[in-house]
């Protein structure tokens, strides 16, 4: 429970997708058509009476996709795009979550204005910069609605694993000279992240995220993060490897080499669900803009940064009032 609100409180009431598999096909059922390759934890879902609406493509499938076979990449759906504002009206949505592939600037940006229009709340799971942007996040305080960004953390997943090393590392007073953290997946994220001009802003977004918990910067030779390979045996399943070197007392080398394996979608999910449930507190409070503690806690380019622990106690004091945003 969050906030007075339990998981089973959230309820889906619109969908958007492109894909042929999914698009026309109740919420309950499109889930488990492919590329969709998670591992399945609960496989009796009722029909919800949500059908998937057709969205708008714009820049959301980069081209390289079409060249890999049909069950691990998108199948574009030849219908069109439905009015994502009129929708989310209908259906009386409270917020809208984005998680379009990586990369998708106009795309978000275009259901950034449909929420804004529709008066909706939003969450920014992907590293397009929208609440940690200033221009738009002003909008959003305009309007009163609330806003979670960007950049979805893991519930264990690289980045907040490798923050908590490198603050580790920090307060222990050893100098960390270089790290580098290597990602590798199965899923159409990875795939889609195979295109090196689509990561400018994923790689921002990990970089500053695991940057912010250091004592002094590191030089661009001296920190490398960033996704590395699509491996599409390993499905769902994301391998990352982080190395830290440094010196401490007496200028001794100190090296910590780690390997984490998780199962992607639901390292995210389990973040996103409070993030739904933060943005609803928030609304009921009538609090537009940026959620600064949320985004502190959940995302990894919130508008600003803080030490996770901090972050934490940031957003339980919001949950009992004590903070505003």
């Amino acid at each position: 429970v969050l906030g007075g609100y339990k998981i089973s409180d959230i309820k889906v009431v619109a969908a958007f997708d492109v894909d042929k598999r999914k698009v026309g096909k109740d919420v309950s059922e499109a889930i488990f058509n492919p590329p969709n390759c998670t591992k399945i934890f609960c496989k009796n879902i009722p029909k919800i009476g949500v059908k998937v609406k057709m969205g708008s493509v714009l820049d959301g499938v980069a081209p390289h996709m079409k060249n890999y076979p049909a069950n691990k990449t998108f199948v574009l759906a030849r219908k069109k795009p439905v009015d994502v504002v009129k929708e989310l009206k209908k259906s009386g949505a409270e917020v809208l979550i984005n998680y379009l592939p990586v990369g998708s600037q106009k795309a978000t940006e275009y259901y950034v204005r449909c929420a804004l229009k529709a008066g909706v709340a939003f969450i920014n799971c992907i590293p397009v910069f929208i609440v940690s942007n200033k221009k738009w996040a002003k909008k959003f305080e305009r309007k009163k609605l609330p806003c979670i960004g960007d950049d979805i953390k893991s519930q264990v997943g690289a980045t907040i694993v490798h923050r908590v090393l490198c603050r580790l590392f920090t307060q222990r007073g050893v100098i960390i000279d270089r790290s580098y953290q290597l990602n590798f997946g199965g899923n159409t994220d990875f795939l889609n992240m195979l295109s090196r001009e689509r990561l400018k802003s994923k790689k921002i977004s990990k970089t500053e995220s695991v940057e912010s918990q250091l004592a002094k910067r590191l030089s661009y030779n001296n920190l490398h993060i960033g996704p590395s390979d699509w491996i599409p045996w390993l499905k769902d399943n994301k391998i990352c490897y982080i190395k830290i070197e440094g010196r401490k007392f007496g200028n001794v080398p100190v090296e910590l080499e780690l390997k984490l394996s998780v199962e992607d979608s639901p390292n995210s999910a389990a973040c996103v669900i409070d993030a739904i449930r933060l943005v609803k507190i928030a609304l009921q409070r009538k609090v537009g803009g940026p959620l600064i503690s949320a985004s502190a806690y959940l995302m990894k380019h919130p508008p600003q940064q803080f030490p996770d622990e901090k972050a934490k106690k940031m957003v339980e004091e919001f949950i009992k009032g004590y903070r505003e945003r």
